[in-house]
């Protein structure tokens, strides 16, 4: 049939989840149109912290990172996820500042099925697991730049799963990459039969096109480049040829050497590195040379593997135009300087070209080795060392993982949201980077005693550990040159290891020979660097109770007791799409949308509050009146004092739901 596509598909796909306990994971099915999942709840703000940076310290040296202006306009929620969410995305002042705002959602689920779902048979457990993500996944996607991404973190329960919803629900053209994290240093011993250790990351992009920032490159990746011919830019040497000469038979051909006068060519089976028009170019730089059709038709077909009908005909052979002597000599004068990016080695018998160090860092891979971003290890260990007295989470992620995540798909002021805050550790290291962040915890308990602690300690610079400090690098010794394929790790093992040998031998110590290979084994280690020093802000709110619920009983919707005073307003104006209005707005109404003012009333709706409030609007505005009841008349009675006004009867005009219940 047309226009069908693959799905994934579960129990009860067409409905939704409600929480079956406020501030608990448990969840129950029930009808999308249900109040309870369909009321959009406020935020009520509790108190904002504030940090202040630490001045800087001479006997330190301190990053560019280290200079980013500490980020103030950050929220911490406790509250559930989808709640939030969707108050994000709905309530007006909320969704202007981010809906198509945000620029990474990092995402680690906290649910491991046969943990937080040991209630329910298997089949049902998945099916709410895959509901529960559908329904944060369509908020998210909402939330997200067109230039964003979302990152979503799993083990091996549900990731085959989950990958499949991503593609329903991002496109599988959005699919980036799936990254594979080695999380365990050490293998668990305790396994059943296989010791897991990684977990995977998968990424997708708001939008096709979507650009990521290359790693920035270390000292130890730079420090293989050097400049023996003193080139300004440093170069490592690499093979003049490369493989594919059955396919790249434009690239094979003889090129006569300006030192010997030889004809040289690439292996077989390999090709020039370079094109014929870039090497010719940096061949003139040697001598004089000429483009001449020489007749190898059958070397040529020998190297690349085919017979004569099929290797092609048409290239030519770059050939000196003077003598060999006269070529020598202009040579000579080219090698005493700056080298060509093309260069000859072994007397002119082998031709290399130059790598040059390059510019705009380091594409990512897919695989994140432990040694490059951490391991639960670590990340156990940061926790420990901020709560010394509390037992650490069991699986926290280290701040390292965080920060190429970061990196990679933001820049300093840009959003960062996770909705499943934890130990806070997303957070944290999107402060520490500059960047903007919203963070969601349900749990009061991991809130009071991890989330909100952590980030204290973060603005008010009394967290020393994960990213806010780089450890230096092993790098080679000023002046020595650690030979191809030796890296300052392996010469500062080397030198470890002969120290061990030689430690009861006085006469080996004294060796020339063994001085010597120390010296071309020296290695240094670069300095600390503090890359935060505390400071910025952040915003400490809950969401606010739930005004409407559902009775089974009488199959309606009904208020509950939180339903009155300020928590009534701003429910009824965020379910209607109004703005609040700000306290310096002299008005007696309490929300604007467009024309229209908003006015709640905790009681029965009369011809006297018609009559006070119209005289408090201007000419061509509307007002629309949020009451528990109306007397018999005063709707048609407000209609004709002011036109396109209108009065709405909570509950029962704000969510008409009165079937299916909870099913």
């Amino acid at each position: 049939m047309p226009n069908q596509r693959l799905q994934l598909t579960w129990y009860n796909k067409e409905k939704v989840l409600i929480p079956t306990e406020t501030g608990k994971y448990g969840y129950r099915w029930a009808n999308p149109e249900d109040p309870r999942y369909c009321e959009t709840r406020t935020l009520i703000y509790d108190s904002y912290v504030q940090g202040k940076q630490t001045p800087k310290r001479d006997e330190f040296e301190y990053s560019e990172r280290a200079d980013l202006v500490p980020q103030n306009d950050n929220l911490l929620v406790l509250g559930e996820s989808g709640d939030l969410l969707k108050t994000l995305t709905r309530v007006p002042e909320l969704a202007e500042k981010y809906v198509g705002q945000v620029k990474l959602v990092y995402i680690d689920p906290p649910f491991n099925t046969s943990q937080t779902f040991d209630s329910y048979e298997d089949n049902l457990e998945h099916s709410i697991w895959l509901t529960m993500m559908r329904d944060r996944l369509i908020y998210l996607k909402r939330l997200l730049s067109d230039d964003g991404s979302i990152w979503v973190h799993l083990d091996t329960v549900e990731n085959h799963r989950m990958r499949l919803l991503l593609d329903e629900l991002f496109g599988t053209e959005n699919f980036v990459a799936e990254i594979v994290w080695g999380k365990a240093d050490t293998s668990r011993n305790d396994a059943k039969q296989f010791s897991e250790d990684q977990d995977y990351i998968y990424v997708y992009s708001k939008k096709r096109g979507w650009k990521l920032n290359r790693l920035p490159r270390t000292a130890r990746q730079d420090s293989i480049y050097k400049a023996p011919d003193n080139d300004p830019i440093p170069w490592i040497a690499k093979p003049g040829h490369a493989p594919g000469a059955g396919t790249h038979q434009g690239m094979v051909y003889a090129i006569q050497s300006p030192f010997t006068g030889d004809l040289l060519y690439p292996p077989i089976g390999g090709c020039w590195r370079l094109g014929q028009k870039q090497m010719f170019r940096e061949l003139l730089k040697y001598a004089e040379y000429d483009l001449c059709n020489i007749n190898d038709i059958e070397k040529r077909a020998e190297i690349c593997g085919v017979s004569l009908h099929e290797v092609r005909s048409d290239v030519k052979a770059i050939v000196l135009k003077k003598t060999v002597e006269e070529s020598r000599i202009t040579a000579m004068n080219t090698v005493a300087g700056v080298w060509p990016d093309v260069f000859f080695i072994n007397n002119g018998k082998r031709i290399q070209v130059k790598g040059h160090l390059p510019i705009g860092g380091v594409t990512p891979r897919t695989i994140w080795n432990f040694s490059d971003v951490g391991s639960n290890r670590n990340s156990k260990a940061e926790i420990k060392k901020l709560f010394p007295d509390e037992t650490p989470f069991s699986t926290p992620k280290p701040e390292k993982l965080l920060e190429r995540i970061i990196h990679i798909a933001t820049k300093p002021g840009d959003i960062v949201l996770d909705c499943f805050a934890g130990s806070g550790t997303t957070a944290a290291v999107a402060q520490k980077m500059g960047r903007k962040w919203v963070t969601c915890e349900l749990l009061d308990s991991v809130f009071v005693h991890y989330t909100r602690p952590r980030l204290e300690k973060v603005v008010f610079d009394q967290d020393n550990g994960g990213i806010t400090r780089t450890k230096g690098e092993r790098i080679a010794a000023e002046g020595v040159e650690l030979p191809k394929g030796v890296s300052p790790d392996d010469a500062a093992k080397f030198t470890s290891i002969l120290n061990k040998l030689i430690a009861d031998n006085k006469e080996l110590k004294r060796d020339k020979t063994i001085k010597n290979l120390k010296a071309l084994a020296k290695t240094q280690n670069t300095k600390e660097v503090i890359n935060w020093h505390g400071g910025g802000g952040f915003q400490v709110a809950h969401l606010s109770p739930q005004c409407f619920d559902y009775d089974l009983k009488w199959n309606r919707v009904i208020l509950t007791e939180h339903a009155k005073g300020d928590i009534l307003i701003r429910s009824i104006a965020a379910n209607l799409g109004f703005s609040l209005l700000k306290r310096e707005d002299v008005s007696i109404f309490d929300g604007r949308k467009g024309n229209s003012l908003l006015k709640v009333i905790e009681g029965v709706v009369t011809v006297e509050i018609v009559d006070w409030l119209v005289p408090q609007t201007k000419c061509g505005e509307i007002i629309v009146i949020a009451a528990m009841s109306v007397m018999d008349g005063v709707r048609q009675y407000l209609r004709q004092v002011r036109k396109g006004s209108k009065i709405i009867v909570i509950p029962d005009d704000i969510f008409q739901y009165s079937k299916g219940g909870n099913e």
